[in-house]
């Protein structure tokens, strides 16, 4: 998709804008998910199957969106020739990115792990 193609500001704006839309979709999948548990006449296994599955790829292609867009964030160095105090920031910044990442890592070890199990 072209929206997570390029690298400008603009478009880092409209990356994360396409991950707020996944994210909603992610939502109505649960809840998709949830009314067939909910079935009065017993879920269809095989349609709740195909509901987690589709959450599950969300959930990674999310992920994997958030993850670039913060190693894009990390790379940018606004403050090169600026004083001590703005660097320091920015490189607290990008490790607080590092750490959400390791986080993101983390949580993609427990979806493939519920994956390997349904």
């Amino acid at each position: 998709m072209s929206v997570l193609g390029s690298h400008g500001q603009s478009s880092s704006l409209q990356r994360l804008h396409y991950v707020e839309k996944r994210i909603v979709r992610l939502l109505e999948l649960a809840g998709v998910a949830m009314d067939e548990l909910g079935n009065a006449s017993a879920p269809k296994t095989e349609v709740l199957a195909s509901h987690c599955r589709d959450f599950m790829m969300a959930i990674k292609e999310i992920q994997t969106m958030l993850r670039e867009e913060i190693r894009s964030t990390c790379e940018y160095r606004p403050f090169e020739k600026c004083d001590y105090n703005s660097r320091i920031s920015n490189e607290i910044y990008c490790k607080k990115l590092e750490h959400i990442i390791e986080q993101l890592d983390a949580m993609q070890q427990n979806i493939d792990q519920c994956s390997n199990s349904i």
